[in-house]
Order: structure tokens, then C-alpha cells, then sequence
């Protein structure tokens, strides 16, 4: 089984489709989530991820799906993304019980939170991200007859772009609080590009919004995900997705930016950390990738405007 090949650096203005460069992680980890939804003890359990790897056709996702791991290391990168899904769900969730009806889904790629979590009444939940992937979802969905539990909007537009525009436009009113989620994209955003987009989050966000942040870590070094498949075999399921050569090297620490900038962080917490907290003992080799990864996960309130 193979996956497409991505040997070729980025650059500023590079565009991609949901089977082609970064547009390709997020069916990846689609994956990832399809798997872990039909492991013995999901901590979530996303229905719809199956779905976009059928659709897709893709000849590595489809042979995982059809043959999934059950070894601690085959499990190892489902088992770690369960973990991000719940910390982005449990946040919204919060969010909603907070009184908070405006939620923005940053880079949103194939989650399916709009169809997935238990909204309250009146929620909107704005999706940005390229064009061809909020089509490639829609379409998939609509296939399947799936519907949001809540006023779901896409916004179309590219992340190193204005996309406030749009967001404008699709009804996003910045006077009251919302929620946002900016997941696993970081990487992939050089360090001014990741200035914009927290510069324009700020700006769009009334006192008290809320934001959470995270990935499985600032950069994915493929040398190391590979020593480690030698130890534990099966752990490496990126098939033949290198992501040293899609992520940046980057100096911004998301925490302190936004700390120096009108918010109020939390303690920032590790995917072994979220782990312990769900009541999980992170297992020897989830301990061993985020030594190497680094995750980081942030909940930040707005305090004023700056």
C-alpha cells in the first residue's frame, strides 16, 4: 500500500486538495480517527471519519481501516489523536455551557464537530479552510445524509490570507464572545504566518472569547518516527507522508504571544498530561514520541482588547 508522495518543500503560496501535501494530513488523520473510534475504549468516537477514507479512495487508509492494529504500538498515533479530538471537544463543550453561541473551527479539515458534538440551541459554527476541502466535505457528508446539530457556515479562504473577510461575510459578529479552535495547523505556518492568524483571532474576539490550541507537536522529525518504528513496530502510520518536509521550523511560542497580547492562558498541558487527566496511563511509547514532538495544548480567555 502506498500514499502519495510528498518529497518537495513548501513555499508561501503553495495550494493543495485533501488528497495532495497538507491537504493530505488531514485525510490522514481522518484515519486515525476512523481507527481509534473502533478501538475497545475510544474516548471519542467520530462515525463520519470512515466516510472521507471511502470516499477518497486512498489505497494506504483504506488497508488500515480494513485491517486495523490492535498492538499498543499499531494504536499508538489513533490512541494520541483521540486524545486531541476530546481536549477540542470537552472545549467547545465548556464553551457552550458558558453561554458562548459562536464557535470558529480554524482550519477545520475533515472534523466533524458541527455533525458530531451536542451544540446548544442558537450555535453557529464557522468552518475555515481552502475551498476544495470544505467542498470534498460537504459533498462526502451530504452523501450520507448527515446533519449539523447546529447552524454550521463554511468560510472559504486560505489561512496566509485576509480570511476575515469572509468570515465577516458569513455572518461572524466580533462584538460578542465566541470560541475558537486552531488544531494541528501551527506547524505547518511559518512563524509570521502564525502571528497573522493570532493577530487577527485577537482582534475578532469580544471579552471573554475563548480559544484552544494544539497539536501533537511544533514539528514531526521523520528520521526519529522512523528510529522508533525499530523499537516499536507499527508505531510509524504516516505511510509514506514525510513531515519534516510540510512543517516548518518555527520560534513563536503560541503560549507567550498570546499572554503578552490580552489573554489569559492556562497552564500548558502535554498529550501524556491529557492523558493522566482522563484517567489514562500514557503508554511507554506515547511518552517516547512526545519527547521528540513536544505537544502542547493551550485554553486561553480574552481579557481586553488591544
Amino acid at each position: 500500500m502506498t500514499t502519495p508522495e510528498f518529497g518537495s518543500l513548501r513555499s508561501d503560496d503553495d495550494q493543495w486538495d485533501i488528497v495532495s501535501s497538507v491537504g493530505y494530513t488531514a485525510l490522514l488523520v481522518a484515519g486515525w480517527r476512523a481507527l481509534h473510534a473502533v478501538s475497545p475504549q475510544p474516548l471519542v468516537r467520530d462515525e463520519y471519519a470512515k466516510y472521507f477514507i471511502d470516499a477518497s479512495g486512498d489505497p494506504y487508509l483504506t488497508g488500515l481501516l480494513a485491517n486495523p492494529g490492535t498492538s499498543e504500538d499499531e494504536t499508538t498515533f489513533p490512541r494520541l489523536y483521540g486524545v486531541q479530538t476530546r481536549f477540542f471537544d470537552d472545549f467547545f463543550t465548556v464553551a457552550g455551557h458558558a453561554g458562548i453561541r459562536q464557535a470558529v473551527i480554524v482550519a477545520a479539515g475533515l472534523d466533524s464537530r458541527a455533525y458530531r458534538l451536542e451544540w446548544a440551541g442558537g450555535t453557529t459554527v464557522y468552518e475555515v479552510d481552502l475551498p476544495k476541502v470544505l467542498e470534498f466535505k460537504a459533498r462526502v457528508l451530504d452523501q450520507h445524509g448527515a446533519k449539523p446539530n447546529a447552524d454550521r457556515r463554511e468560510v472559504a479562504a486560505d489561512l496566509r490570507a485576509d480570511w476575515t473577510v469572509p468570515l465577516h461575510a458569513a455572518g461572524f459578529d466580533p462584538q460578542v464572545p465566541s470560541a475558537w479552535s486552531v488544531e494541528g495547523i501551527l506547524p505547518y505556518l511559518t512563524d509570521d504566518a502564525q502571528s497573522a492568524l493570532f493577530t487577527r483571532i485577537s482582534e475578532l474576539c469580544a471579552p471573554g472569547s475563548r480559544l484552544a490550541i494544539g497539536a501533537l507537536g511544533s514539528r514531526l522529525d521523520h528520521d526519529q518516527l522512523t528510529a522508533l518504528e525499530s523499537s516499536h513496530p507499527g508505531v510509524d502510520m504516516s505511510g509514506s507522508v514525510d513531515f519534516s518536509a510540510l512543517t516548518y521550523e518555527t520560534k513563536t511560542d503560541p503560549a507567550e504571544w498570546l499572554a503578552a497580547h490580552g489573554w489569559n492562558v492556562l497552564p500548558v498541558r502535554s498529550n501524556p498530561q491529557l492523558q493522566a487527566g482522563y484517567g489514562m496511563t500514557p503508554a511507554d511509547v506515547d511518552v517516547k514520541i512526545d519527547s521528540f514532538m513536544r505537544s502542547q495544548y493551550i485554553t486561553a480567555t480574552r481579557a481586553l482588547r488591544q
